[in-house]
């Protein structure tokens, strides 16, 4: 069932302007430097703390809100920069969060005090959550079909393999850079890759870069009030759970409350805008869109547990087995390289299988976390090699990368192009929810078991939540396949 567009701006209701495939191709590459820029600087950075702590004179809360700091200012702006990418043309917002981003990353290591790098970050998060939903709103604007697949399969490809590269990476500029400079660089990298991006968009991105009209309308085809009800209702949820270190009962779970509020007072707004024929942030009817709404919550559930697990390992690898963060790191480059090479697999054969291929991928990764689950207990009671942790999680890998681009690729088949890019926003923002609620369950559930027993206790404790969490994104899986073939013109 695809769903119309009922009310939106002229200028986002209007078609992307036909592309040749050159023109194509260097949209994707553009996308794809933006990706590994971003996946690499989160692995970079969780390197990075220990150096950080000693130079600056960190505290262990500085710490947490580098990396909280950057996540929540990353889903806030994601749905608002998605709509206004819609409006204004997903180039020219793109570029802009890019420039934010890279002038972040210059300031950050320029730092001289715990606060400014932490400011730092959360400007750079703004930049990463303003890009995010552009990569893709610009897929769905101009690729479709069997290519459409085959490009979120190559961004699958190259994330996962970022996602490998990261941590090595980080400890090398470490040891070049010394404890002085070494994390510095972990955040200078990002400048001269920010700078050819910014320079192969001005010259590659399809033109008109910036959509121009009437101020007026433009302003109100944003749509401020469902703009910052979204954002209010996403930092709100996101909140407590990159917190949740902090949250022991205290008033901090109260955001819950305000998340839910602010939802509710979201969709009426939104509603109401449609029945005044007003311009949205989202049309609502979206979400009856099968395929649309299913796909939103397999990759919610996906999240919950998938970014838990090397979470728990590299835990587990350093506090048990006593690895250094590089040796540590190292363990996750075979199942990044597998995941690597199964997106691309799969972006070249999704819009042929369909949802067979999220089932598949799904079923194999949760056989990989159980693999590990029997290698890592075989370590602690045993003393066997974690390589066979690695070689178990080499098959949650080739899974994952099975599920993840797939499944972006079939959820936004029906989306109107008016709304790729606040549609992309939502399929960003249940990934960043996904990972913040799945982090502190999985991790939470980990250190009460640790409080009374050992790593290798605790690690398989998580690692039994994340099976769990796992089963029922495959139950949600397999009925969004039974019910596929009746909704969607894809083969499922």
């Amino acid at each position: 069932m695809k769903v119309p567009v009922l009310s939106s701006a002229p200028e986002a209701g209007q078609p992307a302007p036909p592309v040749d495939p050159r023109t194509r191709l260097r949209v994707l590459v553009i996308l794809t430097i933006w990706f590994c820029m971003a996946l690499v600087d989160v692995g970079i950075v969780n390197v990075a703390l220990p150096s950080i702590q000693e130079d600056l004179g960190a505290s262990a809360a500085d710490l947490q809100w580098i990396l909280s700091g950057y996540a929540l200012t990353f889903g806030t702006v994601l749905i608002a920069a998605g709509r206004a990418g819609d409006i204004l043309g997903h180039g020219a917002v793109f570029l802009a969060g890019l420039v934010v981003f890279t002038g972040a990353s210059l300031a950050a290591a320029l730092a001289v005090s715990p606060a400014w790098l932490n400011l730092m970050r959360f400007l750079a998060g703004i930049g990463a959550g303003g890009m995010s939903p552009q990569v893709y709103g610009m897929v769905q604007r101009y690729f479709s079909g069997a290519a459409r697949g085959r490009a979120f399969g190559t961004l699958g490809m190259v994330a996962s393999l970022s996602v490998a590269l990261a941590p090595p990476l980080g400890g090398a500029l470490i040891v070049l850079g010394g404890p002085s400079w070494g994390w510095r660089l972990t955040f200078l990298i990002n400048v001269p890759i920010g700078l050819v991006g910014l320079v192969l968009g001005w010259c590659w991105f399809p033109r008109p870069l910036l959509v121009r009209g009437q101020k007026t309308a433009v302003l109100a085809a944003l749509d401020g009030v469902g703009g910052l009800l979204a954002a209010l209702a996403v930092f709100s949820l996101l909140f407590p759970f990159v917190r949740f270190h902090e949250a022991t009962g205290q008033a901090v779970w109260s955001w819950l409350l305000v998340s839910g509020v602010a939802t509710w007072a979201w969709v009426v707004w939104e509603r109401r805008q449609k029945r005044l024929r007003r311009p949205m942030m989202v049309d609502v009817a979206v979400f009856a869109e099968a395929g649309f709404r299913n796909g939103l919550a397999i990759q919610l559930l996906y999240f919950l547990g998938m970014t838990s697990v090397w979470v728990l390992v590299m835990l587990y690898a350093q506090q048990q087995a006593h690895l250094s963060a590089l040796a540590a790191g190292l363990l996750s480059v075979p199942s990044a390289v597998a995941a690597a090479c199964a997106a691309r697999w799969a972006g070249q054969r999704v819009h042929r299988l369909g949802r067979r291929l999220v089932v598949l991928g799904q079923a194999l990764a949760l056989a990989g976390v159980l693999l590990a689950m029997g290698a890592l207990a075989a370590n602690a009671l045993a003393g066997a090699s974690l390589w066979w942790v690695a070689a178990a999680l080499t098959v949650y890998g080739a899974g994952q990368g099975a599920i993840i681009s797939p499944n972006q690729t079939l959820t936004l088949e029906h989306v109107p192009s008016a709304y790729a890019g606040s549609a992309g926003a939502l399929v960003s923002a249940t990934q960043r929810v996904g990972a913040a609620v799945g982090i502190a369950i999985v991790t939470g559930t980990s250190f009460a078991v640790l409080a009374r027993s050992t790593w290798g206790w605790a690690a398989l404790a998580g690692l039994l939540v994340i099976v769990c969490m796992m089963l029922v994104a495959l139950g949600v899986s397999w009925l969004d396949l039974r019910g596929a073939r009746a909704r969607d013109p894809l083969p499922g």
